[in-house]
């Protein structure tokens, strides 16, 4: 499903970021894979009802799961961030942000007092852990004079998955994890540019009626097929 929203606004530059979760997106593909191959599976060798419920149940679930995995990112520009998450979009100047908060999700604080959370950053408490046993052993290679090594490629961008577009090198001894790295970067950016006068403006919200309406339209097919069976 292709929408306007997958694309970055015309006034991002190439020096803006873009963050994604490289697990999610992966884990979309294939669990699209796998339900288009059974779905249509059904559909042109199924008897009786059964194609007409696989063709219900994917018009149900492939929005939900291009929702939920490949669609949440954000754009990170000069003037303001803009959130996709799976059912909305939000577009917020950098002065209209309070505070970027990390917890047990990552979620953006606004001065009016209301918060969204950031579903292309989801915190990963074993990613923490791994950071801090990688800043465990950096500490112990600097204690013996050790120079530590460095890796390939971090993934998607600078931040092991987490980061801008363009990659690079990560080191070995990187001491947080990605979607922290990645809060960190646009912290940076909030304190850079939050009192900027072209970064001023008024929040807007926009819900995805491209993803809502097909996955209601699918329910409805099902829960007519189901109770007329």
């Amino acid at each position: 499903m292709t929408t306007p929203d997958h694309q970055p606004p015309a006034s991002l530059t190439v020096k803006d970021r873009v963050y994604r979760s490289p697990m999610a997106l992966v884990g979309g593909v294939l669990l699209l894979a796998v339900i288009l191959w059974l779905g249509f599976d059904a559909l042109f060798r199924g008897h009786g009802r059964a194609p007409w419920l696989a063709l219900a149940g994917m018009i149900l679930v492939v929005p939900l799961v291009i929702a939920f995995t490949l669609r949440p990112a954000v754009y990170a520009g000069e003037d303001r961030m803009r959130i996709r998450n799976p059912f909305r979009v939000i577009s917020l100047p950098w002065g209209e942000i309070a505070a970027l908060r990390s917890g047990y999700s990552n979620e953006v604080v606004v001065k009016g007092g209301g918060k969204y959370q950031l579903w292309a950053l989801p915190v990963s408490l074993r990613g923490r852990k791994k950071a801090e046993m990688r800043k465990a052993r950096a500490a112990a290679d600097a204690a013996r004079g050790d120079e530590p090594a460095r890796r390939g490629l971090g993934g998607l961008g600078g931040f092991g998955g987490f980061g801008a577009v363009g990659g690079g090198l990560t080191p070995a001894g990187t001491t947080r994890a990605e979607s922290d790295q990645a809060m960190d970067e646009l912290r940076e950016l909030l304190e850079r540019r939050g009192e900027a006068e072209s970064a001023q403006g008024e929040i807007t919200v926009r819900w995805a009626y491209e993803v809502a309406a097909p996955a209601v339209a699918g329910a409805i097919l099902l829960a007519i097929l189901l109770a007329t069976g």
